[in-house]
């Protein structure tokens, strides 16, 4: 059964193999979802210096794990921990919130399928989805992508693990939140709550 799954995801990757090659994985992305000069993405949605809009339009190299229509996921060039890695989508998106709702969900989509294969690879228990969202937050490269790290038992990756977590105090402070929280919410336009049928 594994290896039928391991198939049908090359034969993904990679149409004219079940294996994936050296060349199908490490190298530019050709930026096409297709063969019809149609589906190309447009130029114009790209940004001329972005690293990532580079590797997009197979200017820059890159060890691809995952690409379809929507989305590309390559290994961090700085990894934090082997296999740590990136879903970009293949449009421009400076920021999360920029960012529209259907392609978040491409690239979410993606999520189980991709993870579970590095998790696997890497011989790791678990991982962490991160994004970094603006500056402060650590964003470095201002084009909208999610971090899938692999994580094993006690790796320490993260200083933050080994502080102890305070309990939420349900008072007037949280509630306080809470409201300036649904406030925004009401603010935001209804295109944006809608859910997308299923």
């Amino acid at each position: 059964m594994e290896a039928r799954r391991l198939a049908i995801l090359c034969s993904h990757l990679n149409p004219s193999s079940p294996y994936p090659t050296r060349g199908s994985i490490l190298g530019a992305s050709d930026c096409t979802s297709g063969s019809s000069e149609d589906e190309k993405v447009e130029s114009s949605n790209l940004q001329n210096d972005c690293v990532f809009c580079k590797i997009v339009r197979g200017e820059s190299p890159c060890i691809k794990l995952y690409e379809d229509d929507m989305c590309l996921c390559i290994l961090d060039t700085s990894p934090l921990i082997h296999g740590h890695s990136l879903i970009i989508p293949k449009l421009h998106y400076p920021t999360l919130e920029r960012t529209p709702p259907s392609v978040v969900a491409a690239m979410c989509s993606k999520v189980p399928l991709i993870s579970n294969a590095i998790v696997k690879a890497t011989d790791s228990d678990s991982f962490n989805l991160l994004v970094n969202n603006g500056a402060a937050a650590g964003q470095v490269i201002f084009h909208t992508h999610i971090h899938i790290i692999p994580r094993k038992k006690r790796d320490c990756l993260w200083a933050s693990e080994s502080l102890r977590r305070q309990t939420l105090k349900l008072d007037k402070e949280a509630t306080q939140l809470a409201l300036r929280v649904r406030e925004q919410l009401c603010r935001v336009p209804e295109v944006h709550l809608v859910q997308p049928s299923s």
